[in-house]
């Protein structure tokens, strides 16, 4: 029996260190577009991410476990990484 809870905290511990390396990760690409950047693509600006996306980190190290707000930052990290950032890097393009 102690063998499943070995591979549960295991993997719990997994899950932890791949949220946290998501949102520090979105975290510090946030910090390197300019503030002009977000407001020619059309999205929240930079305050407002840098924001949401800090906090985010600061959850990670609350031991709350799993808990939904972690959930809804992880989204808003994701969110940041699959539509925000694509945009930003593509004004760079031009």
């Amino acid at each position: 029996m102690a063998e499943v809870f070995e591979v549960q905290s295991t993997m719990m511990l997994i899950v932890f260190f791949v949220i946290l390396a998501t949102t520090i990760f979105a975290f510090v690409n946030s910090l390197l577009y300019s503030a002009e950047s977000y407001l020619a693509a059309g999205k929240l600006t930079k305050p407002t991410w840098c924001i949401i996306l800090g906090i985010a980190v600061v959850l990670q190290f609350v031991p709350l476990g799993l808990s939904i707000l972690n959930i809804a930052f992880l989204i808003a990290a994701l969110v940041y990484l699959a539509d925000v950032r694509p945009a930003l890097a593509g004004l760079r393009r031009r």
